[in-house]
């Protein structure tokens, strides 16, 4: 627990108000730093899924059952927005959501989904499989999305490998539909100077 701690950089001491503070501060860097190219994207992606873990284990710890507003949680609602599609709705009641248990993440990563942010909705799901790693739905769900991921990374690969059949020379020399061309128009010329033979 105190690795926890660490990771939102308080002691454990701190509020719960301190926590949230602390970690919207740390979530809001980290979000924005996540699509900077090379290590600098990777390195802040990796520390939001582990702040998001941390934040989740320590509220779970601390009993805090309660969302920003001080009311409980209604994830029906979130459900119900996902379900008629209203995706910016369904994240601004999760964002208000202080006790971000494994539900919560598994409904993050469904809103990920639905926005086509594969890796992303991965990433959640495997905090609410490592928060309750017995839940069935999320591991059925966790299961079928990484087919997906294989299946789209297995169709980019093989669409790259297929291309074309000609060899390194003829890509180099404009490949087959260069040699289609010059053949027509050799044709094209031959044909045209019997024409002019036959009129004169």
């Amino acid at each position: 627990m105190q690795e926890y701690y660490k990771i939102l950089g308080v002691n454990e001491n701190a509020t719960d108000a301190e926590i949230d503070a602390q970690y919207v501060k740390l979530k809001e860097k980290y979000s924005r730093e996540r699509f900077y190219e090379g290590e600098i994207g990777n390195e802040a992606a990796r520390n939001l899924t582990k702040l998001e873990t941390a934040y989740a284990e320590l509220k779970q710890n601390r009993g805090n059952t309660v969302n920003e507003n001080g009311t409980s949680a209604n994830f029906s609602d979130v459900e119900n927005l996902i379900k008629n599609g209203n995706l910016n709705d369904a994240q601004s009641r999760l964002d208000d959501v202080s006790d971000r248990n494994a539900e919560w993440h598994y409904l993050q990563s469904v809103v990920f989904y639905k926005k086509n942010w594969m890796n992303e909705s991965k990433k959640q799901l495997e905090i609410a499989l490592n928060m309750d790693p017995h839940n069935q739905k999320y591991s059925d769900a966790y299961t079928k999305l990484k087919q997906k991921i294989s299946f789209s990374e297995n169709q980019f690969r093989s669409g790259n490998a297929q291309g074309d059949n000609y060899s390194g020379e003829e890509r180099q020399m404009g490949g087959s539909g260069a040699n289609d061309c010059l053949s027509f128009c050799a044709t094209w010329c031959c044909m045209n100077l019997l024409c002019n033979m036959c009129c004169r």
